[in-house]
């Protein structure tokens, strides 16, 4: 360090230790820049050091930072013994002191050199070196400046990490919050229903891979009305946190048990027998013992009460029908037994069978309905505040010849189990990047956003990035006004390949949408890492805003984290003005559902814009 460098030296150390927030990096930082200037080799800092009044005999400390000795690297943020006389005392600068310096856990050097500079107050900053470094500057008076500097960096940088830890606990609390709320029943603490489909989803894809059979036990308490209507609701909240407990002490860890509402249960085994009879039987086995426990009396307050369970049993195998469809035939059969005499067990009837070969019928026209133009796209406005429309999202229609419009619920699922849906789905890209570009040439039109759903067999093809580029080419839409809508299972069963994907789209001009947010497992940790625009409030939730506490919380928690992570956030599923006023009010401006327009063709949108 020569003596003309002074002063660009003290302004860069004063940039480095001012342009720091955090503590770690503050350290680190003026511990490199001042071993490169000062030509020392390794140095550490230890803060909050005990009082040095006492200069005699060793003291513990914790080493904060070191740099330039990898010994010293591996001991930061440990506590070590350490001679006060090293330590304590104001700046010096100390040759030949191999025998103070022999304490400093370092097999690799021996250092015989110090340079002590304190730091205010808040600790001490030591350099180390073989040989002293030749210098004639005054170093010990020219640094203090410096450490002056640091001092107030270091208060500093403790009051923002301080809070930075704050936002992550009150993050992390309110992620714990968003999670308990939305799959998982206040009540009892069992599985509500979203948590249930999530798991009979996963039991049809294990079934599927084993062959072997599950059951659902769908189970009603017979007389809880009456319970409720003569002992009041407290007495019959009590009934159901005991049911609760008894279904799960009948079943083995893992099974699902859940709390659907009101008395009724659901219990779903897996891995039973490959054989059906077999299998049944060890469903009706499983079902029997619930049947007993539930029978034992319940002490209810200073109350003795009896209930029993009427239990609809229905067998599944792999993915041989919907979900919807399995708890609608488990229902079916729990009513059977309710008009048998109650406190039975019935198994649903065999006419599934039916169902199924129906449903194989609709797969063998939906292979011919895109060559034969069967499909249509419909489209739902999506407005703000001031009910302008900003776009629309297109919804598949099928027109069938015979069947008229199939709902999508009968045959999105189908598409999407026989891999139909990557057809139709690149149908879908391609019909909407057309009509973007028809409406590029009219003013009132030119504007508008279409989000399309992108299917989870689409976005995995290896192609699809390719896909969405040569639509875009070949259909000369403005890439600008295209939005893709994926689920949050779907982003998040391969991470790092979805992150990947999404953000080659994104350089494409394209904007993602995260549909149905708050049905999924999405974790902070993962959704701020996606290169998202925005966040899209499942209906589930929209729909009881205004009269379901658990249900408004949540929203409000979505809402105030997409405003944290910069995201712009729509609700779907909007019905009511109660509904809009209430998501306006608390920071959510953009719409979409029946309230503004139910899903409509082409020329009745554009003929609701004029």
């Amino acid at each position: 360090m020569e003596r003309q460098h002074i002063l660009p030296i003290m302004y860069d150390l004063a940039v480095v230790i001012g342009g720091e927030t955090s503590l770690k990096p503050l350290l680190d930082r003026t511990l490199q820049r001042l071993l490169y200037y000062t030509s020392f080799p390794a140095g550490f800092i230890c803060l909050d050091i005990p009082d040095c009044s006492d200069e005699v005999g060793e003291m513990s400390v914790r080493i904060d930072a070191a740099v330039g000795d990898y010994d010293l690297l591996g001991l930061v943020g440990k506590e070590v013994s350490l001679p006060r006389a090293l330590l304590c005392g104001s700046a010096v600068r100390e040759a030949d002191h191999p025998a103070l310096l022999a304490a400093l856990p370092s097999a690799h050097a021996h250092y015989k050199s110090y340079l002590r500079l304190p730091i205010d107050g808040r600790g001490v900053l030591i350099l180390l070196a073989q040989q002293m470094p030749e210098t004639q500057l005054p170093l010990e008076q020219m640094l203090q400046p410096v450490m002056a500097l640091l001092s107030k960096a270091i208060l500093l940088c403790r009051s923002s990490d301080a809070y930075a830890k704050s936002l992550i606990e009150a993050r992390d609390h309110a992620e714990a919050q968003v999670h308990q709320l939305a799959f998982y029943d206040p009540l009892t603490g069992l599985s509500n229903r979203r948590l249930l489909m999530d798991r009979l989803k996963q039991a049809f894809a294990s079934s599927a891979r084993s062959a072997r059979h599950g059951a659902l036990l769908f189970l009603d308490l017979d007389n809880f009305k009456t319970l409720n209507d003569t002992k009041g609701h407290d007495i019959g909240d009590l009934l159901l946190i005991e049911v609760a407990e008894r279904l799960k002490s009948c079943v083995r860890e893992g099974y699902t048990v859940a709390r659907l509402g009101g008395d009724e249960f659901v219990v779903v085994l897996e891995s039973l027998s490959a054989l059906a009879a077999e299998a049944a039987a060890q469903a009706e086995l499983v079902a029997e013992k619930v049947r007993d426990k539930l029978n034992e009396p319940y002490m209810l307050k200073e109350h003795i009460h009896y209930t029993s369970p009427s239990i609809g049993i229905v067998m599944f195998r792999g993915h041989q029908d919907s979900l919807d469809n399995l708890l609608k035939y488990a229902d079916s059969a729990m009513y059977q037994a309710k008009t048998e005499g109650r406190n039975a067990i019935r198994f649903y009837d065999p006419e599934m069978q039916a169902a199924i070969e129906a449903r194989a019928d609709i797969e063998d026209e939906l292979r011919q309905a895109l060559d034969k133009q069967q499909f249509r796209l419909h489209y739902q406005i999506q407005v703000d505040s001031l009910g302008r429309p900003l776009g629309a999202e297109v919804l598949l229609r099928w027109e069938h010849p015979v069947r008229g419009l199939v709902s999508p619920a009968q045959f999105i699922p189908l598409a999407e189990d026989t891999g139909l849906i990557v057809p139709i789905g690149l149908w879908v890209l391609q019909t909407a990047c057309a009509q973007l570009k028809a409406w590029q040439q009219d003013a009132m039109t030119r504007d508008l956003t279409l989000a399309v759903n992108v299917s989870a067999g689409q976005f995995r093809q290896p192609d699809f990035v390719a896909q969405v580029q040569s639509v875009l080419l070949e259909s000369g839409a403005k890439p600008s006004l295209l939005k893709l809508e994926l689920t949050e299972s779907m982003v998040l069963k391969n991470v790092e390949d979805t992150i990947t994907k999404m953000r080659e789209i994104k350089l494409l001009g394209v904007s993602f949408s995260m549909d149905d947010f708050g049905t999924g497992y999405s974790s902070l940790q993962y959704l701020k890492r996606l290169p998202l625009d925005q966040i899209k409030i499942d209906q589930s939730f929209v729909r009881d805003v205004t009269s379901d506490p658990n249900d408004a919380a949540i929203v409000q928690t979505i809402i105030a984290m997409t405003q944290a992570l910069g995201l712009n956030v729509i609700a779907e599923g909007v019905e009511t003005a109660a509904q809009r006023d209430f998501l306006d009010k608390h920071g959510c401006h953009a719409f979409q559902g029946y309230l503004f327009s139910k899903p409509v063709p082409l020329e009745q949108f554009a003929a609701s814009l004029r």
